[in-house]
């Protein structure tokens, strides 16, 4: 690629981390890859008891090839910061790629980017799509044209390696692969709530309702809002 290809994650405070690291690791791997974690005010930001500090400010990133929003426990604030969402608004309307992970759907979806577009989401938050005009995938990885959205957490490496193939090609996917060890063989089958055992399913319902109230609540809001925009 004689061109950089410009790739910008754009961070929040409250974003979880493995969001964006998982496919940062891979993504950075791409030839000719220039890659930008960014927030709206720039310096530090707080992520799961780490800090990720010197952060670009979002407004003086001209453009990029890829935008990458991943999500977290932060992601209802950041879908209620005006600055936030029309950097996501303006890089997304250059971009070659629109991509998520986890709840970043629902921060494209509330920047308007969605309507009518199948999409991912972590699996206890992906019905709030549709209160976007998405359509809710229950896929790993989901493609609708240029945008390419990651299911929970983990399924951000997924995603980038989807996206690497999409960018170089399969080799050059494959080698990043090879090159991470990326070979996942985890202990449990208890990944996705179709599999985890019922008792475990219930405590982490019960553990995400009782922090869901309120991000359902504002998510609602917001969507009502961006319904009568």
């Amino acid at each position: 690629m004689s061109d950089p290809l410009v790739i910008v994650f754009a961070l929040y405070p409250g974003v979880t981390h493995l969001d964006f690291t998982g496919p940062h690791q891979v993504l950075c791997r791409l030839p000719g890859a220039r890659v930008f974690a960014a927030s709206a005010l720039g310096g530090e930001i707080e992520a799961d008891g780490l800090t990720f500090a010197r952060l670009s400010r979002l407004s003086d990133i001209a453009a990029c090839d890829v935008l990458c929003v991943p999500g977290g426990f932060g992601c209802t604030d950041a879908m209620a910061d005006p600055e936030f969402m029309a950097q996501i608004r303006r890089l997304a309307a250059g971009a070659r790629y629109v991509t998520s992970v986890c709840t970043g759907s629902l921060i494209l979806g509330a920047a308007g980017l969605l309507r009518g577009r199948r999409a991912a989401c972590h699996w206890a938050w992906r019905d709030l799509l549709s209160q976007f005009g998405a359509i809710p995938d229950p896929a790993r990885v989901v493609r609708d044209g240029d945008i390419f959205t990651g299911g929970g957490v983990t399924a951000g490496i997924d995603f980038a390696l989807t996206l690497a193939a999409e960018i170089a090609g399969d080799q050059a996917a494959q080698a990043i692969q090879l090159s991470m060890e990326y070979a996942p063989a985890p202990p449990f089958n208890s990944g996705r709530p179709e599999t985890a055992p019922p008792d475990v399913l219930a405590v982490v319902n019960a553990a995400l309702e009782a922090a869901g109230g309120a991000r359902r609540a504002a998510v609602a809001g917001l969507a009502e809002a961006w319904q009568n925009a």
